[in-house]
């Protein structure tokens, strides 16, 4: 009886760990798809850009501008890059207490 309840309950841990570490991987796929979409000279009057870009950058948090270079491309990739792997990282670390 006692197995039953560790393994609902590991179970259940486990799901949680995954929906976790599917949000954050649902967020870094957001900041690399805009970081495609500025390196690739995208239209940024287009619809679907800003919409992207409306997730991004909140979602960046604190990184823009953390390191400040002079070549726009490179200046999205590094700061929007970064909260990528932010998001991989801290979500991980955060699915893997839940299990």
């Amino acid at each position: 009886m006692a197995t039953t309840r560790w393994y609902a309950s590991r179970s259940r841990g486990s799901s949680a760990a995954r929906i976790i570490t599917g949000v954050g991987a649902l967020f870094a796929l957001i900041e690399v798809v805009y970081i495609l979409l500025v390196i690739l000279g995208a239209n940024a009057g287009n619809a679907f850009v800003q919409f992207v870009a409306s997730l991004a950058k909140p979602l960046a948090l604190f990184f823009p501008g953390l390191f400040p270079i002079a070549n726009d491309s490179l200046n999205v990739l590094v700061n929007y890059g970064l909260a990528a792997v932010f998001w991989l990282v801290v979500t991980g670390l955060i699915a893997r207490l839940v299990r």
